[in-house]
């Protein structure tokens, strides 16, 4: 259970026993086959392929597959959250975003929009993690934007030819299978409402679907990211997910779900690292005093308490809508762009109080604060999000 700094649980009633016992078993995976070897994944900006079949013995991937299909059905996003928390104890944020990309972005639409042969097929593989996908939306000339999108899919019988390039790809290289969103309508310009579809490719199977070089990013390095290319990539028919010309649908409707996981994440970052800065500034001394006992370092950390703590209770709120089957892409998006600033914002103080450790990647807090950048990014940035939360308020008016 998540506690305040006091040493009180701030929600006792968000989690329940079942949760616990979930996170007992997080916690021993995160201890034992991540924390030890995680720096060097870091270093290497690549995990282990063992890493995701290791996460697939112990039951973390898939959570939400029904069991008819091998998992557990686990819908209830606290599960989720818990398995955030624990890797991000570890500071392992690179493995948090990589089985994010799997489990909330492209797992919600083969669970909604997958035919039951489609499920039969991928879903038992996802769980083992013996296929590791990628959402492959974003392009150089389209990102948020995806009516931007110049990808484009024809149809030739039972298969269609797939020809464009996808940018910033997490598990882009790793991964086994991209979810690529296309044009399909055959036009020019911005798509319409119809143009768009999304097709689960397969890396091996498909000739001409080729991984760029590795992008070197500020930080969360153990998740790969690169570019992916697709030259007449020949996509069978039966990797269609969902009905021709519903992507852009298909996307808003399980969308909640992505932005809900970057909430979650950017609460448990932000947590965390306040976390790590009260230990800090308890132990290390300045002129004789420790950093924690002067008014200014009390002041900082009574103002990023009470913003932690309305994160966490904000971003429960999302997850208990989420849960009821209530939580809209506006809902979403409100959760996503309060917790990923309030993240940029604490790990920014944070580091601050740290002095110049702060600025050494080997402190816990370095990592943070260049994850956290990524936050107000990643699944629509805080600029997109504010668009989408004004229109709603407009309309209210």
């Amino acid at each position: 259970m998540t506690e305040t700094p006091a040493g009180r649980p701030f929600d006792p009633s968000f989690y329940a026993e079942e949760h616990e016992e979930f996170r007992e078993v997080a916690r021993e995976f995160t201890t034992r086959e991540v924390a030890p070897h995680y720096a060097q994944w870091d270093a290497q900006h690549m995990m282990p392929r063992s890493l995701w079949t290791a996460a697939g013995e112990a039951g973390l991937l898939g959570l939400a597959v029904p069991e008819e299909y091998g998992g557990m059905g686990l819908t209830d996003y606290r599960f989720r959250a818990v398995l955030d928390e624990e890797l991000v104890r570890q500071g392992a944020l690179g493995v948090a975003l990589a089985l994010h990309l799997h489990d909330d972005w492209v797992l919600p639409h083969l669970l909604a929009h997958g035919t039951d042969e489609q499920k039969q097929r991928w879903l038992p593989r996802m769980l083992t993690g013996e296929l590791v996908t990628s959402v492959a939306w974003t392009e150089p000339g389209a990102g948020s934007d995806l009516r931007g999108v110049r990808t484009r899919a024809v149809r030739e019988g039972e298969e269609w030819v797939l020809t464009g390039q996808k940018t910033f790809i997490g598990n882009g290289i790793s991964g086994d299978a991209a979810l690529v969103l296309a044009r399909t309508d055959g036009g020019s310009g911005r798509a319409g409402e119809d143009g768009l579809s999304l097709f689960l490719v397969h890396k091996a199977d498909s000739p001409g679907y080729e991984t760029g070089s590795q992008l070197d990013k500020m930080g969360i390095k153990a998740s790969d990211t690169a570019e992916l290319f697709f030259e007449d990539v020949r996509v069978p028919a039966a990797n269609l997910v969902g009905a021709e010309g519903c992507g852009l649908r298909q996307i808003r409707q399980v969308l909640p779900q992505g932005r809900l996981a970057v909430a979650v994440a950017a609460s448990a970052v932000a947590r965390s690292t306040l976390e790590s800065t009260l230990r800090y500034t308890g132990e290390r001394t300045a002129f004789g005093s420790r950093v924690l006992d002067f008014q200014h370092t009390r002041f900082e950390l009574a103002e990023l308490t009470v913003e932690v703590e309305v994160t966490e209770a904000y971003v429960q709120r999302a997850v208990h809508a989420f849960n009821a089957g209530a939580l809209d892409v506006v809902g979403a998006s409100k959760a996503k762009y309060w917790a990923g600033e309030r993240a940029r914002s604490v790990t920014d103080r944070c580091l601050q109080l740290h002095g110049g450790y702060g600025y050494i990647l080997d402190y816990p807090v370095a990592q943070a604060y260049l994850a956290s950048r990524l936050l107000t990014i990643f699944g629509g940035t805080s600029e997109i999000l504010r668009e989408t939360i004004g229109r709603a308020v407009a309309d209210e008016v």
